[in-house]
Parts: structure tokens; C-alpha cells; sequence
């Protein structure tokens, strides 16, 4: 735990809770070890939603689709999202969650390999939250700041490894060094980038807030 377990117990405590059919899909992925966004996380999404207030937003990262359904209720009416997803088998899983909550006019879903999908993307969004493969948050950086807009916020989510990214390489599991390794870099990156100012925060599993300058 990067944050004491009472404390986070406690403020979880607090939180309101979510619509009916967003508790149903969290249920579920749960059930099936599906990893979702934390509690705390979504807190701070809905907050920074409402505050922002994005037309656009880019997701990398959909899984069953649960963050993108969050999203949709917090952001603007008007707004639309769009989502990037390679696993085969959660595709599916995620078009059915989006029509169960009656989003899917509002988020469009792209199947493939997310640094082609970027590449080939046009325009702007005025909101980015990146939650795919962590070891590849530094090579989707270049595409991610072309599309992100001026004033336009990049999320990063899961950036601390539970602790992990304060230790030296030799005290990390070998299978998690080249992970560890990549994301070092890439936080690095975020708060040395001129085009971005960058705030790190011990929230869930660590957590990225960037705003395009």
C-alpha cells in the first residue's frame, strides 16, 4: 500500500457509491479478476470531470468498459469518448457493458494495438486518461502529447507500483524490472516535459495529473 490501509478504508467509507449499473460491472469484473479502477480513483476522475469539463476524451485502456461508463456520467452530455482496446476477449464484454448502460452513442470503442490506433488518430482531446499496459506509457507519450490539446489534462493511472518505483531495480522482481525500469522513465518524462506541468499523487496505486501548457 503506498497509503495506510485505515486511512484509505476511511475515505473510502465516504464515498457515495456509483450508478446501479456501474456497481453491477464493478461486481463483475471483480468476480472475474478483472482490474478496474480503485475507488479512490474514481473519486478523484469524477472530481476532475467536473471540474474540467472535457468535450473529448481519450481512453487507452478499456477493459470491460467501466471507467469509460464512470466517465460518460461525469463528463459534460455533449461530450464523447473514444476507447482503445487489444484484448480479444474483453472487447466484447465492453460494446455489451456500454449498451447495458446505455452509452454506447456516446463512446466509441477501437479494437488494436494501441500505438497504431494513436498513431492514426486526428484532432485534439481536451482529456486523456491512459490505464493500459504500464511497461508501455513512455512510447505512447509522443502520440499522447500531438493529441492532447492546449489546456488539455493527461491522467495517468497505476504509476507507483504499490511502492515499487521508490526501489532500486536489484530489489524488484526480475520479471518486473524492465516495467519498472519504463515507468521510472516515463514519470521522469512527465515532470521534465516543458510542453506539460505534472503533479504526482499517492492516490490508489499513484496517480499523474498533467496539464498541457
Amino acid at each position: 500500500m503506498i497509503v495506510d490501509e485505515r486511512m484509505n478504508a476511511y475515505i473510502n467509507s465516504l464515498n457515495p457509491g456509483n450508478t446501479e449499473i456501474l456497481d453491477q460491472i464493478e461486481q463483475e469484473a471483480l468476480q472475474n479478476y478483472v482490474p478496474i479502477i480503485r475507488r479512490e480513483m474514481q473519486s478523484f476522475l469524477k472530481f476532475l470531470l467536473k471540474s474540467h469539463r472535457p468535450v473529448r476524451i481519450l481512453e487507452v485502456g478499456t477493459a470491460v468498459g467501466f471507467s469509460a461508463i464512470l466517465m460518460s456520467e461525469y463528463a459534460p452530455e455533449a461530450c464523447k469518448i473514444t476507447t482503445i482496446e487489444k484484448y480479444e476477449k474483453r472487447i466484447p464484454i465492453a460494446r455489451e457493458n456500454f449498451i447495458r448502460a446505455g452509452k454506447q452513442d456516446r463512446i466509441t470503442l477501437l479494437e488494436g494495438d494501441a500505438m497504431e490506433i494513436l498513431k492514426g488518430l486526428k484532432g485534439t482531446y481536451d482529456f486523456i486518461f491512459m490505464d493500459a499496459a504500464k511497461g508501455q506509457y513512455i512510447y505512447y507519450l509522443p502520440e499522447l502529447l500531438r493529441l492532447l490539446e492546449p489546456g488539455g489534462i493527461l491522467v495517468s493511472d497505476n504509476v507507483l507500483q504499490d511502492g515499487d518505483i521508490i526501489e532500486s531495480r536489484f530489489a524488484v522482481e526480475r520479471r518486473n524490472r524492465t516495467i519498472h525500469a519504463r515507468m521510472r522513465e516515463y514519470l521522469y518524462e512527465l515532470t521534465h516535459c516543458e510542453e506539460l506541468t505534472t503533479s504526482i499523487l499517492p492516490l490508489g496505486d499513484g496517480v499523474t495529473v498533467s496539464v498541457r501548457n
